[in-house]
C-alpha cells in the first residue's frame, strides 16, 4: 500500500472519528451532568493513549518541547476548545448539525492555512477550481443536513 493510500485511509478514519467522539463525549457529559467533567476524562484518556504510543515508538523527544515556539502550543487549546464545544453544543444542537459547522469551519481553515503555507504547511494556491471543489463540497455536507 503506498504512504499517499495509508495517509487517507487514516484520516478518513480520524473523519469517522469525529462524530463518534462527539456522540460519545456528549452522552458521557450529558450521564455525568457536566460537559466539562466529560471533556477532562477525554482527554485523560487521550493523554495516557499518548504516552503509550510516544512510548512504544521508543521516541521521547519531550525535552525539546520547551525550546518550541509557544504559538505551537496553542493546538492544545485549540482542541480542548473543540471537545469542549462538541461536547456542551451535540446533545441540544444535534450531533449532525454539531459536526456539519464544524466541517464548514475545517473547508474554510484549511483552504486559508494551505492558500498561504501558515504554520509551515505545503503552499497549495486557492484557484478558482479549487475554491469551487472547496464550495461543492461545503454544498454536499449542507445537503445532508437537509430534510
Amino acid at each position: 500500500m503506498s504512504p499517499t493510500t495509508i495517509y487517507a485511509l487514516t484520516m478518513l478514519l480520524a473523519g469517522i472519528g469525529i462524530p463518534v467522539l462527539a456522540a460519545l463525549n456528549a452522552a458521557l457529559g450529558v450521564r455525568l451532568g457536566s460537559p466539562f467533567a466529560a471533556g477532562v476524562i477525554l482527554f485523560t484518556v487521550a493523554l495516557c493513549a499518548a504516552i503509550v504510543v510516544m512510548l512504544m515508538t521508543g521516541t521521547a523527544p519531550l525535552a525539546k518541547a520547551p525550546d518550541a515556539p509557544k504559538h505551537l502550543f496553542l493546538a492544545g487549546f485549540l482542541v480542548a476548545f473543540y471537545v469542549l464545544s462538541i461536547t456542551f453544543v451535540a446533545p441540544r444542537f444535534g450531533v449532525g448539525n454539531a459536526v456539519f459547522f464544524v466541517l464548514l469551519g475545517q473547508l474554510i481553515s484549511a483552504a486559508v492555512i494551505d492558500h498561504f503555507g501558515l504554520f509551515g504547511a505545503q503552499t497549495s494556491p486557492l484557484g478558482l477550481f479549487r475554491a469551487s471543489g472547496i464550495a461543492l463540497m461545503a454544498a454536499g455536507v449542507w445537503l445532508t443536513q437537509l430534510g
